[in-house]
């Protein structure tokens, strides 16, 4: 008779919804196909989050989520769960809390449905399980608990996120966007947008003075954002040319609002570093193996950091902060605009230097 690890190989993940979120959820398939080697990992998230998936080696096939965000559709989530009973799942693992994305594996019928509890979902959830948020204070921590049983101990050391690009198509796409690939100078990821709000911006005249310094010291810089983060880009851009003159100034490229995802992981796989905010561009960096600079408002690397050792996690002392609000509920912005320009400078040279350093003893 088969073990239940052995009979449990053909897994349904119900994907987050958020980049950063999904980036950590690799650590989860990761895990699952150490401990069941056989196991076939399909995931289900909206489909934005396919170009991260087709560079995540652990996920065998996945599929779009046909509704929107915030979306029930009772009837039509029915028929869609209805239609996948025929892929025989054995196990679905339920990454996001609400009730929703719970439905689908429920009409399935798959035998197995694992999640922690949210939302009134305990009856559709057959291995509903209570968060210790004390045992469990990392969001990547409480995702690879799911794929151990109930009350299980987590290794001490869990798998960090680790996307795979092809070198070509990087060349290829820093090619389109007139990026040299031959540049003697360091490419700098610079992330200034965050969709949590603006206490997780790090202000625009910040990112403008760090970038300006750093192009002195030889580096370039590329900014980097959705089409929402188009005008803090355009705005960080300005003060660059404002403060050491246009002809310094063709050293930075401003393509936030031009790409889609795919490119902007290629193109952030191209560079040499990465300065950002809390977001989801940061943990994409973390993943591509990237020194990582980040900057913590209101919001705590605690709970989400960099999933790597290769960062620097820049955040003041003030006493209100972390607080977790989308806008500074005091209105001063302190916790941001504390951290000044030669703080994320300097870490980034540390960086660096250590980075590179590293780099060359394991190539002697």
């Amino acid at each position: 008779m088969a073990s239940r690890d052995e009979a449990q190989d053909n897994i349904l993940i119900i994907g987050p919804s958020w980049v950063g979120d999904m980036v950590m959820a690799q650590s989860l398939f990761i895990l699952l196909k150490c401990r069941r080697p056989s196991c076939r990992i399909t995931v289900l998230a909206p489909a934005w989050t396919k170009p991260l998936l087709d560079r995540m080696p652990e996920v065998d096939a996945s599929f779009d989520l046909p509704f929107g965000h915030g979306e029930l559709k009772l009837a039509a989530r029915r028929r869609f769960g209805v239609s996948l009973r025929e892929a025989a799942y054995t196990q679905a693992i339920v990454l996001p809390n609400s009730l929703k994305s719970a439905l689908i594996p429920w009409f399935a019928n798959i035998p197995l449905r694992t999640g922690w509890r949210g939302e009134a979902r305990g009856l559709l959830l057959n291995d509903c399980r209570v968060l210790d948020k004390t045992r469990y204070p990392l969001m990547v921590e409480r995702f690879d608990a799911l794929a151990f049983e109930r009350g299980a101990e987590l290794p001490a050391k869990l798998p960090d996120p680790r996307l795979i690009v092809r070198r070509d198509e990087v060349d290829a796409v820093l090619t389109r966007f007139g990026i040299a690939t031959d540049s003697q100078r360091p490419l700098l990821a610079v992330c200034p947008g965050a969709e949590f709000g603006p206490s997780k911006q790090w202000p625009a005249e910040q990112f403008a003075s760090t970038c300006a310094e750093l192009i002195r010291l030889g580096w370039r810089v590329a900014l980097f954002g959705s089409s929402g983060d188009s005008a803090i880009a355009q705005e960080i851009s300005k003060g660059i040319v404002t403060k050491i003159g246009a002809e310094l100034a063709r050293n930075s490229y401003n393509v936030a609002g031009q790409t889609n995802l795919e490119e902007a992981i290629d193109l952030m796989a191209g560079c040499s570093a990465v300065l950002s905010n809390d977001s989801g561009l940061m943990h994409i960096g973390a993943a591509l193996e990237l020194p990582v600079v980040a900057l913590y408002g209101s919001t705590s690397p605690d709970f989400t950091p960099p999933l790597t050792n290769r960062s620097r996690l820049l955040a003041s002392d003030i006493e209100c902060r972390p607080c977790f609000d989308r806008t500074c509920r005091f209105g001063h912005g302190r916790c941001m605009t504390e951290l000044k320009p030669e703080h994320a400078v300097r870490a980034l040279l540390d960086l660096q230097e250590n980075y590179f350093k590293k780099s060359n003893e394991a190539r002697r």
